[in-house]
């Protein structure tokens, strides 16, 4: 392989490495939560609040509240922030009970990418 060519070969590896990074960082990424993630809180909260690393599509994206024991939290309806598409609020509404409690989220990003994933708090 003459010297032109390798070169040629390595530029078309990296930029191929570079466009799989470039797709693995456009998913929706949980970023941060309120309450937190593994957070004890000693008031229910009436709202969720969800950051994540990409701007969402509001009627694709959303959560299941559950306690420990499986049964699901009835929430509102999840929705997307005017000022930050990508911090979700969903409405807690009723007050929670004392014990833990499982966010599961599916979110799908703006650019078509769907994610989804779990965690946990705890209302004292």
């Amino acid at each position: 392989m003459s010297f032109s060519a390798k070169n040629i070969v390595a530029a078309l590896s990296l930029l191929s490495c570079a466009l799989l990074s470039q797709q693995a960082l456009a998913h929706a990424h949980l970023t941060s939560a309120e309450p937190a993630q593994q957070s004890e809180v000693s008031v229910s909260p009436d709202h969720l609040t969800l950051h994540f690393s990409e701007d969402l599509e509001a009627a694709f994206t959303g959560i299941t509240l559950s306690q420990a024991d499986g049964k699901q939290v009835a929430t509102g309806k999840a929705s997307v922030e005017d000022t930050a598409k990508s911090t979700l609020i969903v409405p807690v509404t009723q007050p929670l009970s004392h014990g833990k409690y499982q966010v599961d989220w599916h979110a799908l990003s703006v650019d078509g990418h769907k994610t989804k994933g779990s965690y946990t708090f705890t209302v004292k």
